[in-house]
């Protein structure tokens, strides 16, 4: 197999045969989804949205990219807590066409609350998501491509060795980046589904390990970042570090209690210090499992739709309301929900404390649904990055030329 494992965490890939692969099948964090659904009676407010499925926000504009670079492939790799994610583009104007996504649930981090350590099987179930999104980039012709690890791979005392085994099997270089470099890719990946208005506004990244919230400043083509705060809550270290639910209603509100309770302790200097930034009508966004999972609830959707639910703006209340059905839930009455099902029934419940905890501490009555982050962040880095690279190269030549 070919190297992927240039400097930088940037990976240059070589030349393979190009192939049309079809999506993964439609999930809360695939790029593609189902048919959109009918609307509900009431119609959810929407912000403007392009016009094809998989055509999405790219790179801050910088003008009409080089000619050679519309024809490259760029790629992102995700591998979270809890999922293994993948996203290819092509540059289009000054944004970027999907040609190809994977999503896969892995749970990396299973176990780790307890250990400190990845589990075999955890890594035997990440690198064969790996393997296949390492594939997927030879096939694709993929011209530059980034891979991030996250939490699970910052807490684990056997993360590195880890690492290594990656490089080894598949050829991909994880680069594990900072809490505030997982943000600021969330932010970038994100923000272009946030509502217009006036002051500050909250982004937020309920992960598998960990959970992101940044205060931006909008209006930018990039969100100037005010400040951020990381907190080593996600769906799955927070489920474990609680226990097992109960067999009751009475135990299930008690185990959800403690949750939330965890959660807004860690945010509590975090809310002191946004707490002066708040206007009147207060802006929130969250990309997560989570909230397009509660989304997907709150439309009442047969099945995971895409369209649907990026870019949904949602009233706080209903998201609060599902939250606390679904804490006092049985986790058979979960798994019969078709945007819950069985791979997310016993996670879901977590997510939703961490959410209430940033709405207590960011009382916006709507909150922005976003199908988008990381991944989407990392494309908009490499394509402007790149783009930027050729036209200064570009300029040197024109130089030169000039001064013979």
């Amino acid at each position: 197999m070919a190297d992927f494992t240039p400097p930088g965490g940037r990976n240059r890939v070589d030349s393979g045969l190009a192939a049309h692969d079809a999506p993964a099948g439609p999930t809360p964090d695939d790029a593609a989804g189902a048919s959109r659904a009918s609307p509900p009676a009431t119609a959810p407010v929407r912000p403007p949205q392009p016009d094809a499925p998989d055509h999405l926000d790219g790179a801050p504009r910088q003008g009409t990219k080089p000619h050679a670079l519309r024809r490259q492939a760029y790629a992102a790799i995700d591998l979270g807590t809890n999922n293994c994610r993948l996203l290819i583009a092509r540059p289009a104007d000054d944004n970027f066409t999907v040609i190809d996504a994977f999503s896969r649930v892995v749970r990396l981090g299973e176990g780790l609350a307890q250990t400190g350590r990845l589990s075999d099987l955890a890594m035997d179930r990440a690198v064969g998501a790996l393997k296949i999104c390492a594939d997927k980039l030879k096939r694709r012709n993929v011209h530059l491509a980034r891979s991030v690890a996250t939490e699970a791979c910052r807490r684990a005392a056997n993360g590195a060795e880890f690492i290594e085994r990656v490089r080894n099997e598949t050829g991909i270089l994880l680069d594990v980046i900072s809490a505030q470099e997982e943000a600021r890719l969330a932010v970038l990946g994100c923000h272009i589904l946030l509502e217009d208005g006036i002051g500050p506004a909250v982004i937020f990244d309920i992960g598998g390990g960990s959970t992101e919230l940044v205060l931006i400043e909008s209006g930018a083509p990039v969100p100037h970042i005010l400040d951020w705060q990381s907190v080593p809550w996600g769906v799955v270290s927070l489920s474990e570090t609680v226990g097992r639910e109960g067999d009751n209603e009475a135990a299930r509100l008690m185990r959800y209690a403690e949750m939330r309770r965890l959660v807004s302790e860690s945010f509590a200097e975090f809310a002191v210090r946004i707490a002066a930034h708040r206007t009147p009508d207060l802006r929130l966004l969250g990309t997560s499992g989570t909230v397009t999972t509660l989304a997907s609830v709150h439309l009442d959707l047969p099945q995971y739709d895409r369209k649907a639910v990026d870019g949904l703006i949602v009233p706080a209340t209903s998201m609060r309301d599902i939250a606390g059905r679904l804490s006092a839930a049985s986790p058979e009455e979960r798994r019969k929900l078709p945007c819950i099902g069985t791979e997310r029934s016993d996670l879901v419940v977590a997510g939703c404390a961490i959410l209430e905890a940033i709405l207590d501490i960011w009382p916006a009555n709507r909150l922005g649904v976003a199908d988008r982050g990381i991944r989407e962040g990392i494309l908009r880095s490499l394509i402007t990055t790149d783009a930027e690279g050729c036209e200064a190269q570009a300029t040197l030549r024109r130089f030169r030329q000039a001064s013979r």
